[in-house]
């Protein structure tokens, strides 16, 4: 098995329409947040299926898929390190992580990090010190940010809430809308896991925090009290 022949099931599986489509939702035009991004046209379990396929080639030539300028090489990727993380022993899962954080670049759409980092890198620093998602989270780096509060759903998932509320704090006074989608939906989760958490954290930041953050935050909140955040 070679990235040749995994790029060349790709292509027989691409749709030039529905490239073109998926180019406009996720904004590869100039100076928008995915510029430059080009698409075969694969449905996501298409992509899923030839990452399953491929899921023992080698660590290098996953590297050259990661590298690559065409989104479902990158997503193919991603989809066989999650496999070969969640397979593979200590050694096989420090060595993905390690990939992982040196492609963080090509980690480039919300796509590829929300169907990434809580399944790698989240789940490695489950038991581990988590200061790399501190650093990740005061990066310019629009997408390196996005991972580290992304991550914080493989904590959440176990109930351990304290990062995922402190780098959303971090983040509340970040400018852009996919960084207060991401900390909104992370804060969802921590609400439903114990809704008297979120309400701390809303009593302190709600009239200040982005609109568009708060919104995705209060969505399982009780009908008055969504109207109390809202409203004030």
């Amino acid at each position: 098995m070679s990235t040749d022949e995994v790029k060349a099931e790709l292509d027989k599986l691409s749709d030039p329409e529905y490239a073109r489509r998926l180019q406009g939702f996720f904004k590869t035009g100039e100076g928008e947040y995915g510029e430059g991004d080009v698409f075969l046209g694969l449905r996501v379990p298409e992509t899923r299926r030839v990452a399953r396929k491929y899921r023992t080639i080698p660590l290098t030539d996953v590297q050259e898929l990661f590298r690559s300028g065409i989104h479902e090489h990158r997503l193919t990727a991603l989809f066989i390190l999650t496999e070969q993380f969640n397979r593979g022993d200590e050694v096989v899962k420090q060595q993905v992580v390690e990939m992982y954080l040196r492609n963080t670049e090509y980690v480039n759409n919300w796509d590829l990090v929300d169907s990434s980092a809580h399944k790698i890198l989240g789940e490695w620093l489950v038991d581990r010190p988590r200061d790399v998602l501190y650093d990740l989270a005061g990066s310019e780096s629009l997408w390196e940010r996005r991972i580290s509060i992304i991550s914080t759903f493989a904590f959440i998932d176990k109930g351990d809430l304290t990062d995922a509320l402190a780098l959303a704090t971090v983040l509340v006074g970040d400018g852009h809308d996919l960084i207060h989608k991401a900390s909104g939906w992370v804060l969802r989760e921590i609400g439903k896991k114990d809704q008297s958490v979120l309400e701390e954290f809303l009593s302190e930041h709600y009239k200040t925090m982005p609109r568009t953050m708060l919104r995705y935050s209060i969505e399982k909140l009780p009908e008055d009290l969504r109207r109390f955040y809202l409203g004030k």
